[in-house]
């Protein structure tokens, strides 16, 4: 597969696998949810989203083989809210080793007053690096959130938001991109960044 507007949405479980093909599809992509070894192999460009439990995704990425492909991955891969958490070396949820592109670990957000824990609504992004993602979104702009763990702010963090504490809100390491918000729940601004990802090349 190397048409541009083709993207396969890697099937880790999850109620937000539907909602993100339709946003993709409204942008003119042709997308499909595979757990298919050789069809996410052949694949022009990734996209693993992800809900639930870190130990959850990861195991059901074992047993459909996937681990050390999409460790592989050379081509443009997106991970979505855990998606991006699965793509760092380990998540604090149960000491879950993750795929390991990514540097570090995610921990859990720390309720504070007026601060739950799930982190669920509107939050603004501060960029910190420019990016082919992040073209055309700028700081200020509001995505929308749901999780309990995060990244903290590293050398791979390109935009962040702060909830009681600074997070990694857009990430990159090489032809790996990740973005803890959901971009098919965040109106204009995450369709920019879903029709900015249609566009990368590496």
């Amino acid at each position: 597969m190397n048409d541009a507007r083709e993207v396969i949405i890697i099937d880790s479980g999850g109620a937000n696998l539907a909602s993100l093909q339709f946003a993709l599809e409204r942008l003119g992509a042709r997308a499909r949810v595979s757990s298919d070894v050789d069809e996410i192999a052949a694949a022009g460009r990734l996209i693993l989203p992800g809900v639930g439990s870190a130990r959850d995704a990861m195991q059901r990425l074992d047993r459909a083989r996937l681990v050390e492909p999409l460790r592989r991955c050379t081509r443009p891969l997106l991970g979505i809210c855990l998606g991006m958490q699965l793509l760092f070396q380990l998540s604090a949820e149960g000491s879950t080793p993750g795929l390991g592109v990514l540097g570090g670990t995610v921990e859990r957000l720390q309720a504070r007053r007026g601060r739950p824990v799930p982190h669920m609504g509107w939050n603004q992004l501060v960029v910190k690096a420019p990016d082919p993602l992040l073209e055309g979104i700028v700081a200020g702009d509001y995505v929308y959130f749901v999780h309990s763990y995060a990244a903290p702010p590293s050398r791979v963090t390109l935009a962040t938001t702060e909830y009681g504490e600074e997070l990694s809100a857009v990430v990159r390491s090489g032809n790996f991109w990740g973005a803890q918000f959901h971009p098919e729940r965040s109106g204009s601004i995450g369709a920019r960044l879903l029709e900015n990802f249609l566009r990368l090349e590496c």
